[in-house]
């Protein structure tokens, strides 16, 4: 009852476990000693609140258009995207400006009088408030 296994396999096996071990651990080794500094802390997402009618989707593709997409990172105080770098205070103000431009899909009614944009400066999440109020829109 007793399985048998014959002396070259069990060498192979030994060797193979070896080899696994060995790779895992010089690829440890490797990324703990690196000194490339990290480029900053990425952008990870943006969460909007306070919306009812302006689909989320169409701020944040508006916050995106302000610098805060994916591939942009922070530095510091310095919004760096792909194409320039700018302050983050700048860019949060600019956020503002462009959530506020979001329209109702099909319509050119824009309902948010006020947005609050914030920045995690550890983890990327810029976080969206907006406050829609419809008694202040021109209806054409």
């Amino acid at each position: 009852m007793l399985i048998q296994v014959r002396r070259d396999t069990l060498l192979i096996l030994l060797v193979a476990y070896i080899l696994i071990v060995s790779g895992r651990f010089m690829t440890y080794i490797s990324y703990a000693s690196s000194t490339a500094e990290p480029e900053g802390v990425p952008i990870s997402g943006i969460i909007v609140k306070g919306n009812d009618i302006v689909p989320i989707e169409s701020i944040r593709a508006n916050v995106a258009a302000a610098g805060f997409r994916q591939g942009s990172y922070i530095k510091g105080d310095i919004l760096v995207t792909s194409k320039r770098s700018i302050p983050l205070d700048e860019a949060i103000s600019n956020a503002e400006k462009f959530a506020k431009l979001s329209t109702i899909p099909g319509t050119s009614l824009t309902p948010i009088v006020a947005a609050d944009v914030k920045v995690d400066k550890k983890t990327g999440i810029v976080t969206v408030n907006v406050i829609e109020d419809f008694s202040v829109v021109e209806v054409r």
